[in-house]
């Protein structure tokens, strides 16, 4: 395609040229329920409550109290929309990542003014609000308020000077202050957080709002693919095959994304806990990827803001926590991940992986495996073991075999059906430390749970035994001429 993509604005500009792949509105839309509540029926897919579907993406260009902001949603609510924003065919993404994390591209120092600082607004000033100048949506009426839910948060650690960007929600609090959730033993920032808490200093941390697909994607991965002291960034750049672009912050020593819409400058104080529902008083935070809303925290982080900067006319991007859009961006660096792990171990035998949407993109994975002699009897289970512990927050792997298309759950049911026997294609490994937003994960779920977290991760091998491959040969027919019938079959 000759129209790159390097920012949030150029991905919408190729969106738009693909039909049905992305909705303008100019209706008024509350910011507050009613932007979320309408895109769950327009394209929020996912774990989302039905009715709901897989849709194009929107931008909503009238935001009621926020007359110079619009607001883009569901923009990687796609997997054919990620892959054409990544230059790639929907089935090799996750092989497309796990090549770009082993040829990382470090981020550099952009030449200023930075498109992210043409509007500043300092926390200094007599009338500066977060709720006023950022046009966060509050998903539901439940939520603990208004959150940022794609902020790329940036932070460098205390000790080591390494830095890394993560995902994490964020609710606006105050006139000044925003509350971050950080998992218990969560990823690079969280870790960075904790440390600047035991040393008593604040950390500065940049919070950039809308940009480029591929930093977005890239931020999701995790140990042990990503290690602390992993840019990950640096998986951006080798995606687009040049350095993501930074500047520096003007108010705290941090850096942030060059050409966001949106740029939140901070610190992380020590010692403060926040009551993440102080202001709604619901019990509730927000919409999470497994299709529940999560209970509000007592244990968030507070930022003080600093600074708002954004570029002239900028937009909001926001995602529904049980789309799709979840599902692109935690499950497409995960099958990158056990992809890696399983080729390292037995090249050539895992042909493809798929972390479907009804794991939301953490919970399941099927993979796609090929016996090539009687001695690969086995070696899936081995590769579905890998699975686990490339990525720690699986729960359920589906094996199949190499005439399976993972990407279709109907065949990977078929294959259940057919190739599968409960007493002796099951394999539990009880007690494993997993995700804690999974309600069952729970002693209250099960006796055999000894802690919330915990849980039963189990394979379930749907692959033919090497020596009965013959007798499931799938009926054969014969191969056409697809161009002559293209007309007849469409795209």
């Amino acid at each position: 395609m000759e129209d790159k993509v390097y920012d949030l604005r150029s991905a919408l500009k190729r969106l738009a040229s693909m039909p049905g792949q992305l909705l303008t509105t100019q209706i008024p839309v509350d910011p507050s329920a009613e932007l979320s509540g309408v895109y769950r029926h327009v394209g929020a897919g996912g774990t989302v409550m039905r009715p709901t579907k897989e849709g194009p993406a929107m931008v909503f260009e009238n935001i009621i109290g926020h007359p110079d902001a619009r607001v883009a949603i569901g923009i990687l609510a796609s997997r054919r929309r990620v892959a054409a924003l990544l230059d790639c065919e929907p089935q090799e993404l996750g092989k497309k990542l796990y090549h770009s994390v082993d040829h990382p591209i470090l981020p550099v120092m952009a030449v200023e003014p930075a498109p992210c600082q043409q509007v500043v607004h300092l926390a200094t000033e007599e009338d500066f609000d977060l709720r006023r100048l950022v046009p966060a949506p509050t998903n539901t009426p439940e939520d603990a308020g208004p959150y940022i839910t794609l902020g790329m948060c940036y932070a460098t650690h205390p000790d080591t000077g390494l830095s890394d960007v993560t995902i994490h929600r964020m609710c606006i609090q105050g006139k000044r202050e925003l509350s971050i959730f950080f998992t218990p033993g969560s990823r690079h920032i969280g870790a960075m957080s904790e440390r600047a808490q035991e040393l008593g200093i604040r950390l500065p941390i940049s919070i950039s709002i809308g940009v480029d697909p591929a930093i977005e994607i890239g931020s999701c991965f995790e140990p042990p693919t990503t290690p602390m002291g992993y840019d990950e960034l640096a998986v951006a750049g080798a995606l687009r095959g040049e350095p993501v672009q930074l500047c520096r912050c003007l108010t705290v020593e941090e850096r942030a994304i060059a050409n966001a819409e949106y740029v939140i400058e901070g610190e992380i104080v020590p010692g403060v806990r926040v009551q993440e529902d102080q202001n709604s008083h619901t019990g509730y935070a927000m919409p999470e990827f497994p299709g529940y809303t999560g209970p509000a925290s007592d244990q968030c982080c507070l930022i003080q803001v600093t600074a708002v900067t954004h570029r002239e006319h900028p937009i909001m991007q926001t995602c529904i926590g049980p789309s799709e859009e979840h599902v692109s961006m935690a499950g497409i660096p995960t099958e990158a991940s056990i992809f890696g792990m399983v080729e390292k171990a037995m090249p050539g035998r895992l042909k493809n992986v798929y972390c479907a949407s009804a794991g939301g993109g953490k919970y399941m994975a099927v993979l796609q495996f090929q016996k090539r002699s009687p001695s690969d009897e086995g070696r899936q289970r081995q590769a579905a073991l890998l699975a686990f512990s490339a990525f720690s927050e699986l729960k359920h792997v589906f094996l199949v075999d190499e005439d399976v298309d993972c990407f279709d759950m109907n065949d990977v049911l078929w294959a259940m059906n057919t190739r599968f026997q409960g007493d002796v294609d099951v394999v539990t490994i009880p007690g494993v430390r997993c995700h804690p937003l999974d309600p069952s994960n729970d002693p209250d779920y099960s006796a055999t749970i000894q802690d919330h977290g915990i849980a039963c991760k189990t394979i379930f091998d749907c692959t033919v035994p090497y020596r009965l491959r013959q007798r499931f040969r799938r009926a054969h027919f014969l191969e056409i001429d697809q161009e002559k019938w293209k007309p007849v079959m469409g795209e």
